[in-house]
């Protein structure tokens, strides 16, 4: 039986996602977070869940788009601005709101990826030397590396529990 690239980019996109294997994956990482959990900052400094969250959504939005191929708005000013704020402690509609369209935009990954074919993948990525496949496989381990700073995260503040 052969595997396809298409394949393995579905099984990593679905790994990176939602499905517990070798990795936590992001809707695991998010599970039972509250408003102030994704907005606690570490004293040190840095990033909150939430502004990961956020960073992510952008990008995830992007590449849905450029794949439907929808011309994306303007950039964001850079990418320190795809973060954003920290995220309101006292907001859980805020938090549920960027959780819920989070997943609704993974979904519709999963589904645009699954339409692609390997002509698609060898095809350039806009205006690059890249191909889609080697952005797609870019995409994807931006997410896992995001869905390891989220438990990273949790665990900083006392909030993984979760054994899977």
């Amino acid at each position: 039986m052969s595997v396809s690239a298409i394949d393995i980019l579905l099984t990593q996109k679905d790994n990176t996602w939602d499905q517990c294997n070798w990795i936590v994956p992001v809707a695991k990482a998010l599970e039972g977070l509250t408003a102030e959990q994704a907005a606690w900052v570490p004293p040190s400094g840095g990033l909150s869940i939430w502004q990961l969250v956020n960073h992510m959504h952008y990008y995830n939005h992007r590449i849905l788009q450029r794949m439907q191929g929808i011309t994306s708005g303007s950039a964001a000013e850079s990418n320190v601005a795809t973060f954003g704020d920290p995220g309101d402690a006292s907001d859980e509609q805020g938090w549920n709101d960027l959780v819920r369209s989070t997943t609704e935009l993974a979904d519709q990954l999963r589904t645009q990826l699954a339409t692609l074919q390997q002509s698609n993948l060898d095809a350039p990525y806009m205006d690059t030397e890249d191909t889609w496949g080697h952005t797609l496989s870019q995409w994807i381990l931006h997410d896992a590396y995001h869905a390891g700073q989220i438990v990273l995260l949790r665990r900083l503040q006392g909030s993984w529990n979760i054994v899977f």
